[in-house]
């Protein structure tokens, strides 16, 4: 089986480790990753990068020319990727921009006209109910009529396809998996002794965009109710919300509770989580933001949570989006917003060490057995293969 994987998200290395591991699980797979030979994220990484090419063994990176550099939803290949279809003569094409991108329908456009024969998927994490207007509702109904799978990042992606009259096979499951080489169970005491963690202190942690819709908002007073129990909360990001949070923190007295963290690089990540008693993500569902299909956001996938889980640290998450889906039976979930509630399951976990050992070693074995590149590879070849 040869599978075409096409998406900017893998101009990153680090990305790519799911692919790598697929194409290890069969001797006669064969995967590709087609990526923007130019491509500016924007934001943080505000660079141009440019990628390139890669073999190793039955597992290829194939940069193609690209007519948009930092737009996905324009996102299209030059014609240099006529030739590499030839080549490659994929089996599977699996194109990771989403229902309305205009680079699937070049695949599934090139796939008749190559009379290659493979099946068309696309990946999405779009989660939230949206309308289309001519021409974009044109191009998505092409789309979807020409895809014999789809793979949603999360179960209310795979709802919105089915109510836009998707009748397809659907997998629900992540793009990226977790590193469970860098994400795992380990002391870090130099870490602790340099941010002056009391062993006596229970470490509360957030990691992420210090923004409105994270719930920080709501965290921060369900903290200040916890009375005089030591706790600390370890704060590892940045944002707009910093300022507000500080300010809340010298109004309450509570300056030298907050350890800020403001960012590390990615494989350091684990040695915060690892300091943690628990760590929360309390994303709230908002109707402020809006763009020309949809209003608001909510939380897509979380995947903070599956590496504080391989970590084996409790994880503690609102309801909004696929945090309860991520998060299972192997932790707590409350109603986003709810102060009480979120105070009360940090309090349980607080006063009750084996219910968060338990919760701590079911998120363990949840990210090994759902989470890790490997287990994700395993369940897309089974995708693929209910495709014949």
């Amino acid at each position: 089986m040869r599978v075409l994987i096409a998406s900017h998200t893998y101009i990153v290395d680090l990305n790519r480790e799911k692919y790598r591991e697929l194409a290890k699980l069969e001797p006669n797979l064969e995967v590709a990753l087609a990526v923007p030979r130019r491509w500016k994220p924007g934001g943080v990484q505000n660079k141009l990068i440019e990628t390139q090419p890669l073999q190793e063994r039955s597992f290829q990176v194939f940069p193609l020319s690209n007519l948009s550099q930092n737009n996905q939803g324009l996102l299209t290949f030059g014609a240099d990727i006529i030739g590499f279809l030839r080549q490659f003569k994929p089996n599977i094409i699996q194109v990771e921009q989403g229902s309305k991108s205009l680079a699937y329908a070049q695949f599934i456009t090139l796939n008749k006209l190559l009379n290659l024969k493979a099946k068309n998927l696309f990946f999405t994490w779009w989660n939230l109910p949206y309308d289309l207007k001519f021409p974009v509702s044109l191009l998505e109904a092409y789309n979807l009529r020409n895809t014999d799978g789809i793979v949603a990042g999360n179960q209310d992606g795979a709802d919105i396809l089915r109510d836009r009259g998707y009748k397809g096979a659907i997998a629900v499951m992540p793009q990226l998996g977790v590193d469970e080489s860098v994400f795992q169970p380990k002391p870090v005491p130099e870490l602790r002794q340099q941010l002056g963690l009391q062993s006596e202190d229970f470490a509360i942690g957030f990691i992420g965009r210090f923004v409105e819709e994270k719930g920080l908002i709501t965290l921060s007073k369900a903290l200040e109710h916890l009375g005089d129990r030591p706790w600390k909360w370890l704060l590892l990001g940045r944002g707009e919300l910093r300022s507000q949070l500080e300010h809340w923190a010298r109004e309450k007295g509570l300056q030298d509770r907050l350890i800020w963290i403001e960012s590390v690089p990615h494989d350091r990540v684990a040695d915060y989580i690892n300091l943690l008693n628990v760590l929360v993500l309390p994303s709230e569902t908002t109707y402020k933001f809006k763009t020309l299909t949809s209003v608001g956001w909510k939380e897509q996938f979380g995947h903070v949570l599956i590496e504080a889980m391989a970590c084996r640290v409790p994880v503690l998450g609102s309801d909004s989006g696929e945090i309860p889906h991520v998060i299972g039976d192997a932790g707590l979930v409350f109603p986003e917003g709810n102060v009480e509630a979120l105070k009360s399951s940090l309090v349980q976990l607080m006063e009750n060490p084996q219910i968060a050992e338990n919760l701590a070693q079911r998120g363990f074995d949840r990210a090994m057995f759902c989470y890790t590149n490997t287990a994700l590879a395993k369940q897309l070849l089974e995708f693929y293969k209910s495709l014949d």
